[in-house]
């Protein structure tokens, strides 16, 4: 396999064409879709640590812990 070796002008060139083909979110998507991710993040949060105090609840109940 071998490997070509561009101009760098025409790299930039068809970097540039790439990035105007891109749909970028508006300013409304990005913020519904952030806040989506903190509001999971949250729900996460919280099943992990009732699972976590759930779990030591009974591991101290078997192993006789306090």
């Amino acid at each position: 396999m071998a490997i070509m070796i561009k101009n760098p002008v025409e790299y930039v060139r068809e970097v540039q064409a790439e990035v105007r083909r891109v749909t970028w979110p508006t300013r409304r998507e990005t913020m519904i879709t952030t806040s989506m991710v903190f509001i999971f993040v949250v729900i996460a949060s919280v099943f992990f640590l009732l699972a976590d105090k759930l779990i030591a609840f009974a591991v101290q109940l078997l192993l006789g812990v306090s």
